[in-house]
């Protein structure tokens, strides 16, 4: 496809950080949120970037998008999550946590929860629970990962082997149509797979830009879940095979409708 000077320079945009919104290209090159829109739709219409809502993503098929970049794309989209799934998770309880944003929005929506047991390979999500005397941080050890401060590797894995938790929070990179849920590390991806077989519930978060995304390492099925939290699940495959299955499917944005 041709791309014009300022598409291209959108695109570099997208490729460094992850994300761009509407306003702020609007803004940066002096121009109506209109113009951006279009150049926004060629994008997408050209399959290099994907649509979101106030903007779009660059999807980022054989590389991970940086931590921060991650952070702000479905930022409130994941808050809804994170809140749905602490809704689930009831006090006087033991859980593990793994590495994600949507994860840790996780993390901060069970503050106010009490006597829980929190078995985390995340160290954003153990220094906002330690401070909290009611809730018991157990972290894994291992080598920790300097982008993200996600903790992986054998150890880490057979750290985990030795509890039998009743809950379990698990992200991922993606999800494909199949139900298959990919991520980008095999270290990071062979401890969420201890997380699943060792816990008795589990639960996964991720917001629906995992839809448009891919990744290159398979952590496991949307059959191998109990509960599934998105803000909003439009591929009806996976609808459908959530249903096969008997995962329990919660949309967020259908709660506030």
């Amino acid at each position: 496809m041709f791309l014009s000077g300022r598409q291209t320079e959108i695109l570099e945009i997208a490729k460094a950080e992850g994300r761009v919104l509407v306003e702020e290209l609007a803004l940066r090159f002096s121009v109506t949120p209109q113009t951006i829109r279009k150049d926004l739709n060629d994008l997408c219409d050209g399959r290099v970037l994907s649509r979101v809502h106030g903007g779009a993503i660059f999807p980022g098929g054989t590389e991970n998008v940086k931590y921060e970049a991650r952070r702000s794309i479905a930022a409130p989209e994941k808050q809804a999550i994170g809140r749905a799934a602490a809704g689930l998770i009831p006090n006087n309880t033991s859980l593990f946590i793994n590495i994600g944003t949507t994860t840790e929005a996780v993390g901060e929506a069970l503050l106010g929860h009490h006597e829980l047991m929190v078995i985390t390979n995340n160290i954003n999500v153990a220094n906002k629970l330690r401070i909290f005397p009611s809730i018991e941080v157990v972290i894994a050890g291992g080598v920790v990962r300097g982008s993200d401060g996600g903790i992986v590797g054998e150890a880490a894995v057979d750290f985990i082997k030795q509890f039998k938790v009743d809950y379990a929070v698990i992200g991922t990179s993606a999800v494909d149509a199949d139900g298959a849920l990919l991520d980008f590390d095999f270290r990071e991806v062979k401890v969420a797979q201890a997380i699943i077989a060792n816990a008795r519930h589990v639960i996964l978060v991720a917001d629906s830009t995992k839809f448009e995304r891919t990744a290159p390492v398979r952590i496991g099925h949307l059959s191998q879940v109990h509960t599934f939290i998105t803000d909003e699940c439009r591929v009806e495959s996976v609808r459908a095979t959530a249903a096969e299955h008997g995962v329990r499917l919660v949309e967020t944005s259908r709660r506030q409708n």
